[in-house]
């Protein structure tokens, strides 16, 4: 009788990496009325008023204050969204986004 050689099969499972995420940032200014800022936050961010009210003077406080954490496509589109908001009415708000550490 012949014998056989079986070979165990071994499967490659490969790893996608997660997205790296990135920060949404809300610069300060002496210009932008705080209840516009609150307003933007709670449209753009689906914070509540009293979330919005925090970070608003948080950023105030400080000059920058994160306002939220997503992969890199959500966040640039959420601060180019709520910084043209700004702009549309006149006023100089600012949203940034940096990749998180």
């Amino acid at each position: 009788m012949i014998e056989t050689v079986t070979k165990p099969k071994t499967k490659v499972k490969t790893k996608t990496e997660r997205p790296r995420l990135h920060k949404v940032i809300l610069l300060n200014d002496d210009y932008t009325p705080r209840e516009f800022v609150v307003a933007v936050l709670k449209a753009e961010f689906r914070m509540t008023e009293d979330e919005a009210h925090r970070v608003m003077i948080t950023a105030h406080r400080r000059g920058v204050c994160v306002v939220a954490v997503f992969t890199r496509d959500v966040a640039e589109t959420k601060a180019t969204r709520a910084t043209d908001a700004g702009r549309a009415k006149g006023y100089p708000l600012l949203f940034t986004t940096e990749p998180e550490e």
